[in-house]
């Protein structure tokens, strides 16, 4: 990640006063330098006096910032926003949303490509998510809504269409595709992780599905407790031994609609109630990073999909 956070990363940030020096101080200069402010002739020379304060001071008066003068945890975190560039970080659909400068520079280029986000906000929701899924179905790439290395490497191949260019932004939908519109506030939905494994890919999907409604009625639920329109228990393994609950195995060859389908025919014939399944995940359960959202988004789609009226 070329941005980087370093400063405050992993922790709470102590707050930098008039006179603080050290390495702190000039990661903090760097990023006022990225974002055009005037050092003057010393630059980055590690000391919090100067022009550095008067640059922090503008930083803050331009951004509403009440920390007058040093930096705290309001300050540092909105330097971090302003100075992320796009292709420093993987961006999709979560809770709390990503938000920053990449952000910002994404929706621009959706826009102005005709894949509309809605107001260029830096806010990465349900309506930039939807946007990415248009271009990428539109790239013949994966759809999956990840703003990830190569979704972003065709955007900035097509920067010299879309950079600097103004563009009026028409209202935008709320809902990314496959997550029909009401199928998340109307039907329950409890997840049960099998086992530890799985734990993970569990509460992302929940974390998804919040994302895209913040009224979706999708919880995790321990085994016995489910109380739900339908229980979904994601394993890792095929089970072993005889389950009342049918079966469905996901593939890697899978798309949302395929999945959709046989989770749809295992909810007809299911005796259960509520209405049971078994997701086995395998593989794709465990990858990381960006496979592991996709299969995620996978899941979701495929359920909302196959609950659909």
């Amino acid at each position: 990640m070329r941005n980087g956070r370093r400063y405050g990363e992993d922790h709470e940030v102590k707050p930098i006063l008039p006179g603080g020096r050290g390495a702190a101080v000039e990661d903090i200069q760097r990023r006022l330098l990225s974002l055009g402010y005037d050092l003057g002739p010393t630059g980055v020379d590690g000391v919090f006096l100067g022009r550095t304060r008067e640059a922090i001071v503008r930083f803050q008066e331009e951004n509403a910032i009440d920390e007058e003068g040093f930096v705290g945890e309001k300050t540092w975190a909105a330097l971090v926003d302003a100075t992320f560039a796009l292709g420093d970080r993987m961006l999709y659909l979560r809770l709390p949303y990503f938000h920053g400068r990449d952000v910002q520079v994404l929706q621009g280029a959706l826009n102005s490509l005709g894949f509309s986000c809605g107001e260029e906000d830096g806010i990465f929701g349900a309506a930039t998510e939807r946007a990415v899924r248009e271009f990428q179905r539109n790239c013949g790439q994966p759809v999956d809504g990840i703003a990830g290395a190569e979704t972003v490497r065709t955007i900035e191949h097509l920067r010299h269409v879309w950079d600097g260019k103004e563009v009026r932004v028409p209202e935008s939908g709320r809902v990314a595709p496959g997550r029909i519109s009401d199928v998340l506030s109307r039907v329950s939905i409890a997840l049960v992780a099998c086992d530890v494994s799985v734990e993970d890919l569990t509460s992302r999907v929940v974390n998804l599905a919040l994302a895209t409604d913040a009224g979706a009625r999708v919880i995790i639920a321990e085994g016995g407790d489910a109380q739900a329109d339908v229980v979904a228990h994601l394993c890792s393994e095929q089970p072993a031994g005889e389950y009342r609950e049918p079966v469905v195995t996901l593939s890697a060859s899978d798309d949302a609609r395929m999945l959709a389908q046989r989770i749809r025919t295992a909810l007809q014939v299911t005796e259960c109630h509520p209405r049971e399944l078994r997701l086995v995940v395998g593989e794709l359960g465990a990858e990381d990073g960006q496979d592991a959202q996709r299969t995620v988004v996978l899941l979701l789609d495929a359920l909302c999909l196959a609950l659909a009226r």
